[in-house]
Order: C-alpha cells, then sequence, then structure tokens
C-alpha cells in the first residue's frame, strides 16, 4: 500500500456496505503495522467507549492511563502515545465503524476533527484509517463533510460486492464444489457479499448450506435481516417500511407510488431515506425509459433481502429441509426468475463487454408499458449512442431456452408497443440472457444477440 512510504499524512477513508470485507481488508494489508486500532461498537454509549478506548490505548502503548471523561481527552492521551513513538515509524491508525463512536451528545466528531487537523495534519508520518458500514453517515459526515472534515479525506475506498467471477475465485479457495449455474444459484440469495459466503461449509450442498443458514431455529442467518438494518440505521423503522414496500413491485416503485402506499408525506426525510437505502447498497434509482414521462424509479436490489421478503419472513417455511423440498415448486422457479434478473443488474459491465459495446456510451434503465402495465415490461433497457437499444430479457432455465410460439408472439408485441409507446427511432435489438444460450428452432431469429452465464463471469 503506497501510503506506508507517503511523504505526507494520508487520511484514507473505506466505506462499503455491511459484510462486504472491509475490515478484513485493511486487517489483512496493515494489520501489523497498527500503531492503535479501535472499533465502534453498535448501540454503546460514550462511558463505555471510552473505557473501550483505555483499554486498547493501554494494550498497544504498555502504559496505563486514566479513563478519560471526554473524547477530547481520549484523542489527547491518543496524540501523546503517538508522539513518543520512533522517528522512523509510520504511524498507523486505524478507527473502525466510526459511525458508531459518534453517540448522540457525545461530541465525539468534534474531537476527531480536532485530532486530525489539529495534530495529524502537520506531521508527515500518519496514516489514519477510518471505517464505517453506515455508508450514508460515512458519505455524509466524512466525504461529503462541510465542516471540520471538509476535503479531509484525501484517499477513498468504496468497497463493492464481489462480482460472480470473484465469487467462483473464492468458492475454488475455499474447496466449495459449484458449477457456475450453482454459483449464479448462491448469488441469487446471497449476493456478492463474502461474509455470507465465507458462511457455506464445503461438505454440504448448495441446498443444504442454505437449509442449515436460513431455515432452523439455530442457522446464522435467521435473524440476519432485523440484524442487517438495525446496525446500518440508527432508526431503522422508516428505512424497514421502505424496503418492506419496494418488495412487493419488481420493477420498482416512484415516490408518489411510495407516498400513497407507505401513506407519508412526499418530503426532505423520504428523500433522506431513499438517498441512505441507496447508498447503502440496498436499493437503486433510474430514470424510467419512458419518452414521455418523468420521475425517478427506486428498485430494491439487495439479494438477501429479497430472498428473505420471498421465503425467509415465512413462518410455515421455518422448518429443517425446506428448501431442498422446495426444490420444483412453482413458487421456487418463479423467484429464480425474478432472482436471475437482479444478479444480471449487478452485472451490467459485463452483459456490455458480451455485447462487444463495453467502450460506447449507454444509459441503462428499464420500461414498463402504460398500456398493458400488468404485461409488457422490460428489467434492462440499453439505449446506446451508436443508436441502438437493446432490451434484455433473462431466462434461467436448467437447458438451452425454447422461444415457443406464444413467447414469441409475446415477444413481438413487446417490441411493438415499446417502439410505439416511447417514439424511439434507434434499432431494437432483442438480447436474451440465459444459463446456457437459445435453442436453435423456427422461433429463435427473433434474437438478435445472446449472452450466458458465461460471460455474466467475465473480470
Amino acid at each position: 500500500m503506497n501510503c506506508m512510504d507517503s511523504s505526507k499524512p494520508e487520511f484514507v477513508a473505506v466505506y462499503g456496505r455491511r459484510r462486504v470485507g472491509k475490515t478484513f481488508l485493511v486487517k489483512k494489508l496493515l494489520g501489523s503495522r497498527f500503531c492503535f486500532y479501535m472499533t465502534g461498537v453498535y448501540e454503546c454509549p460514550k462511558s463505555e467507549l471510552l473505557a473501550y478506548f483505555q483499554e486498547q490505548l493501554w494494550e498497544y502503548s504498555g502504559e496505563k492511563r486514566p479513563k478519560p471523561k471526554t473524547w477530547f481527552e481520549a484523542f489527547s492521551q491518543l496524540r501523546d502515545y503517538l508522539s513518543k513513538q520512533p522517528a522512523d515509524r509510520t504511524l498507523v491508525v486505524f478507527i473502525d465503524e466510526l459511525p458508531w463512536m459518534d453517540t448522540p451528545k457525545s461530541r465525539f466528531l468534534p474531537a476527531f476533527e480536532n485530532f486530525w487537523n489539529g495534530w495529524c495534519s502537520a506531521r508527515t508520518d500518519v496514516l489514519l484509517i477510518v471505517c464505517g458500514s453506515a455508508t450514508s453517515w460515512m458519505v455524509k459526515k466524512v466525504l461529503q463533510s462541510k465542516g471540520g472534515l471538509f476535503n479531509r479525506a484525501n484517499r477513498t475506498i468504496c468497497l463493492q460486492p464481489f462480482t460472480l467471477k470473484q465469487c467462483e475465485d473464492y468458492a475454488l479457495e475455499a474447496g466449495l464444489s459449484m458449477g457456475r449455474r450453482e454459483l449464479v444459484e448462491a448469488y441469487m440469495v446471497f449476493g456478492g457479499l463474502p461474509y455470507y459466503w465465507s458462511l457455506l461449509d464445503r461438505r454440504y450442498s448448495l441446498a443444504q448450506n442454505i437449509d442449515r443458514l436460513c431455515f432452523t431455529t439455530v442457522g446464522e442467518l435467521v435473524l440476519e435481516f432485523r440484524r442487517l438494518y438495525n446496525s446500518v440505521f440508527r432508526n431503522p423503522e422508516p428505512y424497514l417500511r421502505i424496503v418492506t414496500a419496494l418488495g412487493t413491485r419488481q420493477i420498482g416503485m416512484t415516490r408518489e407510488d411510495m407516498v400513497r402506499a407507505l401513506g407519508v408525506e412526499n418530503c426532505g426525510r423520504l428523500t433522506n431515506c431513499l438517498q441512505d437505502l441507496e447508498l447503502s447498497g440496498f436499493i437503486r434509482s433510474y430514470r424510467p425509459f419512458e419518452r414521455r414521462k418523468k420521475g425517478t424509479v427506486y428498485q430494491l436490489v439487495d439479494n438477501f433481502t429479497l430472498f428473505y421478503f420471498r421465503f425467509m419472513r415465512n413462518p410455515e417455511n421455518s422448518h429443517d429441509g425446506f428448501w431442498l423440498s422446495s426444490v420444483d415448486s412453482s413458487e421456487r422457479h418463479g423467484w429464480e426468475g425474478l432472482a436471475f434478473e437482479r444478479v444480471c443488474l449487478w452485472h451490467e459491465r459485463q452483459i456490455k463487454e458480451a455485447l462487444r459495446i463495453g467502450g460506447v456510451q449507454t444509459n441503462t434503465a428499464a420500461w414498463r408499458s402504460a398500456k398493458r402495465p400488468g404485461g409488457a415490461q422490460v428489467d434492462m433497457v440499453i439505449d446506446r449512442k451508436d443508436k441502438v437499444v437493446n432490451l434484455c430479457e433473462m431466462k434461467f432455465t436448467s437447458a438451452p431456452f425454447a422461444i415457443g410460439a406464444g413467447y414469441e408472439k409475446d415477444l413481438r408485441n413487446k417490441i411493438a408497443l415499446f417502439k410505439e409507446e416511447t417514439g424511439i427511432r434507434s434499432s431494437v435489438h432483442l438480447t436474451m440472457v440465459t444459463v446456457d444460450g437459445v435453442r436453435r428452432n423456427e422461433r429463435s431469429g427473433i434474437v438478435q444477440s445472446e449472452v450466458t452465464i458465461d460471460d455474466l463471469f467475465r473480470p
């Protein structure tokens, strides 16, 4: 890490959603070089955090100091200890889960700002690393601060979930025997979050692992949904209401839809909640591909949340072997189709690379018919600068996908409606994203381009 060889003070902010591996990354790179390390504790009062700070400082310095009464006093003790370190040592300070330390009325943030501005920034040997799972807090309070931390973080790392290729590499390293179709199925449930993948036991099949983790009374992910939102948001209830509402709409909801569904005011508080959820990676916002309409649509894209809503919150499913026994159920097949579409949304770049338009300026959105709102819709529309629009149809099947007479008719009607309602003048190409490709028959000629799951595993 070139920060270690810098000739100026370095302030590194590492952020990203919970369970993505931020702490692991920092400890793996620099754990042996820490001069001081402390992590915030969820819903821990200021007095206990200060006691923990004292213990950590004692462990690193070997010198017992009185328990600080304020954060200003705590950082003063830290400065005193760091000042006594050898001149040739880089002073690596790692404060993990920074948002959890900023408890109400604690004045943690002013003290932290003073620590950096009043001491660290005047030295050439300090490497300060802060980390947080409350992504919206990290962005608003650190990266976009309008106060004492304005423009102070000179290096940022936004850690993203694994792609399918990275999950495949992880599975190989962990000794998990999984083919690509099975890896996609795992991604449908766990997304690309390394922590969830680390819970998979190579002695069991994927279905057995999902049962063990999600559908037994002692499963490690049985209570994860509530833990996840509680740990990211101080007041999780408004956020839970929003994601619960979004979980009922495949293509998403506008603000007006949410106001009606939730019975709330269309005000700044709703804006803040939506922004926080998007910064935290639970939802995405996009402009629908409807040239005559305006307005942003918000869509729930967190795989585990969607899986929880579909299966885990139903108490009737909480028994050993539920997932194994549901393999051929209609509910399972319906979920697989929708979940595969979410996987494709997370791999938009790989789809563009497969279509050889990675270097073409594009805009990706979704579209639904105003004339047939319950039927004709496309979850991924790629509007290209070269005057081509790709309508992407995603199908998750166990064999090459065969286009039947009824589906061909639906596709032709969908394309016709899309052209009519949008008034698009670009060429419209039908793109099929499938597991093993499209079976060649008298109807497959309607497809201009294909993407398979092997393409989704591109680096």
